[in-house]
């Protein structure tokens, strides 16, 4: 029905307004088809002025056929074009959707990883309302405002009494409108965020079902969430009473200013001061009740309003607030040369380090293991190697380059990263394993074997087209852990970064882990592991000893193993009884 419009920068754009920019086109098409349809809506009086003054004067029946099947093809082409105006706006609101969608789905994920909103969606659901917006009878309204100014104007011409009546009841309209909004605002918008809250308290009992049940914790959480629900049930309730009575008080207002409109018509017509007498008495009660049409459509409309602002709000600050990332130039691919310069890494929104002046380098074919007591910061750096956490000083860098500003598309093939929480993602095997990419079956079973998981596959009825089902539930926990590590060593990676990758593993899973990292590291890939385990010590070249996110020892691994072997543990103090482990301790426990 329309054209849309090529603007490929409106996902880039740093605010709703910019990616509103192309649609103005769309819009001002749809806002003349409006017009002419609002303006086809005087046709039935038109029609009957000339059925009384001409049909019923000459009684001609081929006059009232003619005018019959005017005012039929005025009612057809009226509908027509509401439909192809209602076609552009949908058409409007798709092409906007279709345009933030991506973006949009890239801030959540960007809030998870800064810890900004764990796991909300209501940016999705705020790109939702803003996308139905388009076709609500609010933005109609809005459209007919324009036409009703000019129908103003025309019952000044007429008598200005008339004007002056129809101006006062418009602006009685809009004084209801303001108030509408002081009124049902505040706890609409109240009820929205109560809503958010309940439905995110629901969506952490879900993810956490199994704590939930086993520790009885079901209560206490459903006690809150009810609370919370019943917040949202009041208030919404509050504002939509508050609603309702402004919408019957302005319509009760445009039914009786139409008449009032007519009753002071006659009065003119008494007067002898209505040019056009009886039917100008009745073009201006007419044309007064499509001045105030559009004003009444707002006012009852106010709720989604409200709703639809509240959104642009929410979702116009989260894209403000995180901009897209600027081009970057396309970096070669890297060798596995890691140096880790001076960093600085606290929690994300937080000031305080929990990595101190952290210092190393690798070379490629290079095995780092990670030790230290818990606490000690070893998640911390994994996060910081992957580019995932920022450096408040310092820079993690990969062949030179800053690992945390090099676009993550560009250089997540080159590395492998497994998490301490593993997390596998509905859909196959073979899927989970090649990234959610194209599948190349070879690589995958290659990346299978490399952690003796192929065997296992193999029973499988459906092999590694087996869906894994949601978090991975049809495995077990070890399986899960030896499906996520094929996955970090997928298409041999040129840096590894596991954390504690045999926390699940059995001495066979150990094994092959072991076999897997020495196979890859005579490929070239560089290594670091971060172990509580001495399983892995037979293939590490070197060893990092982190206490309090600062380095103990680093260096080949005998000599950092003689260095702590040679230490005394750490003693306790009166201001803390129980010592924290020390790198010897640390390593007896591994």
């Amino acid at each position: 029905m329309s054209s849309i419009p090529d603007a490929a920068g409106a996902a880039r754009s740093v605010g709703l307004s910019a990616a509103l920019q192309p649609l103005w086109p769309l819009v001002r098409r749809a806002w003349g088809f409006a017009a002419v349809a609002a303006l086809l809506v005087l046709a039935p009086t038109f029609y009957m002025f000339e059925v009384y003054g001409r049909v019923v004067t000459s009684r001609s029946h081929v006059t009232l056929l003619m005018l019959t099947l005017a005012v039929v093809l005025a009612y057809a082409v009226m509908e027509l074009l509401e439909w192809v105006r209602s076609e552009v706006m949908r058409d409007a609101g798709d092409w906007f959707d279709r345009q933030l969608a991506p973006r949009v789905v890239d801030l959540i994920h960007e809030m998870n990883l800064r810890r900004l909103g764990v796991g909300s969606v209501q940016p999705m659901v705020d790109l939702r309302t803003l996308r139905d917006f388009f076709q609500q009878p609010a933005i109609a309204a809005a459209m007919e405002a324009p036409l009703a100014a000019v129908f103003l104007l025309i019952l000044f011409l007429i008598h200005p009494v008339l004007g002056w009546a129809a101006l006062i009841g418009a602006v009685l309209q809009v004084g209801l409108a303001w108030w509408n909004e002081r009124l049902t605002q505040p706890p609409l918008s109240a009820a929205n965020r109560a809503a958010i809250a309940a439905q995110q308290t629901a969506d952490g009992m879900l993810r956490n079902a199994e704590v939930v049940e086993a520790m009885g914790m079901l209560r206490g959480l459903r006690a809150r969430w009810w609370t919370l629900q019943q917040e949202f049930l009041s208030l919404q309730a509050l504002a939509s009473n508050r609603a309702g009575a402004f919408a019957a008080l302005t319509k009760w207002i445009q039914v009786v200013w139409s008449s009032l409109l007519l009753g002071l018509g006659a009065w003119l017509v008494l007067e002898n001061a209505l040019p056009g007498a009886a039917a100008m008495m009745i073009v201006g009660s007419v044309l007064g009740g499509r001045v105030l049409a559009p004003l009444v459509q707002l006012v009852t409309q106010w709720r989604t309003v409200i709703t639809a602002r509240d959104a642009w709000k929410r979702l116009d600050q989260l894209l403000r607030q995180l901009p897209p990332a600027p081009e970057a130039m396309p970096l070669p691919a890297p060798r596995g040369h890691l140096a880790v310069e001076g960093v600085l890494v606290p929690p994300p929104g937080g000031q305080a380090p929990i990595l101190r002046g952290v210092s190393f380098a690798l070379q490629p074919g290079e095995v780092l293991a990670v030790v230290g007591p818990s606490g000690a910061g070893k998640t911390t750096l994994a996060r910081a190697l992957v580019g995932l956490w920022p450096s408040l000083g310092g820079k993690v860098r990969l062949d030179g380059a800053d690992v945390f500003t090099w676009r993550k598309e560009e250089l997540g093939p080159h590395l492998g990263y497994l998490p301490q929480g593993v997390e596998l993602l509905e859909g196959t095997i073979a899927e989970n394993i090649a990234r959610f990419g194209e599948v190349d079956l070879r690589r995958v079973r290659e990346a299978a074997r490399l952690v003796g998981l192929d065997a296992f596959i193999e029973t499988l009825p459906q092999g590694y087209d087996t869906e894994v089902g949601p978090d991975g539930l049809i495995l077990s926990g070890g399986q899960r852990q030896r499906v996520a590590l094929a996955r970090a060593l997928y298409g041999e990676p040129v840096l590894v970064v596991l954390d504690e990758p045999n926390a699940s593993l059995d001495e066979a899973g150990d094994q092959a882990l072991a076999q897997a990292i020495q196979t890859l590291k005579a490929r070239g890939t560089t290594f670091v592991v971060m172990t509580h385990r001495t399983s892995i010590l037979p293939v590490v070249d070197k060893m990092l000893v982190l206490v309090d996110g600062a380095t103990r020892a680093f260096g080949p691994r005998d000599e950092v193993l003689a260095a702590l072997r040679g230490q005394p543990p750490a003693q306790p103090t009166p201001a803390n009884p129980v010592a924290t482990p020390g790198p010897a301790a640390t390593m007896a426990g591994v």
